[in-house]
């Protein structure tokens, strides 16, 4: 009986392929991994071009990027348990498809509810990367999980991080239209890609879609360590998102940056990527609670920089390289400790812990245009700085009471 679902069943069914994860299909899981969750923030830098031609007022930008996030958060929730269900090369050249041509429908979007549509469309379809890191983790041996999680992850972290930059440099040259359509021709490429490397896997649970998606919950309940790591990384992910989806609108409106310097900005940022592989090798050897500590204290800190007075952008540069590798850190360290809970649920495991993290983003992105907008930047990353150390109180006073037990 597995420990996903007390009203389910894994049953151990013969693989039909050895676990095997050479070099050369890290690195290719990596780039499709940065590939599929670049779809999730090509818009973020690019708002300000985007909203004006679609009909959205400056107030209402954000929701080109909530909205996508939201339906991520539908997808990790709904659609990647499937992988616990059902055959996982099948569902990752699906979804890269399927998100594929959601990328086509917003590039020919000329209207705001049509573009909104495409925005939670593709959020729900680029699922496929969290199909994919879980089965690298099942494909890994257990002394180097972690290392192969945090390595994968560095691509896609560098997929989040230099997807800004990039859809700032086409955009200069072909428009926001030739982002999106860039980003379609990519998707197909993928699903290429997957459908030739991949090994077929098929799950050994055996359950209806039902109990799958009930199961979740009832994973939720039974393990306090994911119920955890997922507040304390949705709390990390808003104040990400808030930072982010506001920072390229505050350097173009008040330091005057062109779409390029905007894509430099976003470039530097992506230096936070190396705290994955830093993330993973610290979780291998038994440290993921001082590493919590270091991204808990950082993550705040690096907001309240970003406030600091008379040094122009200067500031902003040290604020997003400080707050992108605090954000990684936390995020390895977490997915490491919940896909050690339960070797036979990792998809589902992994549904509760990345829904949480993008309701976390989704809701931050929602909020920062309104916020921005009303309080000017100063205030606005002061308030956005609280979100973290939320769970920095939260993190330390788990750690009183553990102590007094």
């Amino acid at each position: 009986m597995s420990s996903g679902s007390s009203t389910t069943t894994d049953l151990k069914a013969p693989p039909i392929a050895s676990p095997t994860l050479s070099t050369a299909l890290v690195i290719l899981l990596a780039f499709c991994c940065g590939a599929v969750v670049a779809n999730l923030y090509y818009a973020q830098p690019i708002v300000e071009l985007i909203a004006p031609q679609i009909g959205l007022s400056s107030e209402h930008a954000s929701l080109i990027v909530s909205l996508t996030q939201f339906g991520y958060a539908l997808g990790l929730f709904f659609l990647v348990p499937l992988a616990d269900l059902m055959e996982n090369r099948r569902l990752v050249v699906g979804f890269s498809l399927a998100a594929s041509l959601c990328m086509a429908g917003a590039a020919l979007s000329q209207t705001a509810s049509t573009f909104l549509i495409c925005s939670l469309l593709i959020g729900l379809t680029s699922v496929a990367v969290q199909i994919l890191v879980p089965l690298a983790a099942h494909m890994a041996p257990e002394k180097s999980r972690g290392q192969v999680v945090g390595n994968i992850m560095s691509g896609l972290l560098l997929g989040i991080l230099l997807s800004r930059p990039i859809a700032s440099t086409l955009a200069e040259s072909f428009g926001w239209h030739g982002v999106f359509f860039g980003a379609s021709a990519l998707m197909a490429m993928i699903a290429v890609l997957m459908g030739v490397a991949l090994p077929q896997r098929m799950p050994a649970h055996r359950a209806s879609y039902g109990a799958l998606i009930s199961s979740i919950f009832t994973l939720a309940c039974r393990y306090a360590v994911l119920r955890e790591r997922s507040l304390y990384q949705g709390l990390l992910f808003a104040s990400f998102s808030i930072f982010w989806t506001i920072a390229p609108v505050e350097l173009i409106r008040h330091h005057h940056f062109s779409q390029t310097q905007v894509a430099l900005f976003t470039l530097v940022g992506a230096v936070g990527a190396i705290a994955a592989p830093i993330a993973g090798r610290l979780a291998d050897a038994g440290h993921a609670k001082r590493g919590t500590v270091i991204a808990l204290i950082l993550a705040p800190a690096s907001l309240l920089i970003a406030a600091l007075p008379s040094s122009g952008y200067l500031w902003l540069v040290v604020s997003a390289v400080l707050l992108d590798f605090a954000v990684q850190l936390n995020m390895v360290l977490g997915q490491r400790e919940v896909y050690a809970l339960d070797p036979h649920s990792r998809a589902r495991l992994n549904a509760v812990y990345m829904t949480s993290i993008f309701l976390g983003g989704a809701l931050g992105s929602l909020l920062a245009s309104p916020l921005y907008e009303r309080l000017g930047w100063n205030l606005f990353v002061c308030l956005a700085a609280l979100v973290p150390a939320v769970a920095a109180v939260l993190f330390f006073s788990r750690m009183r009471a553990s102590a007094k037990v």
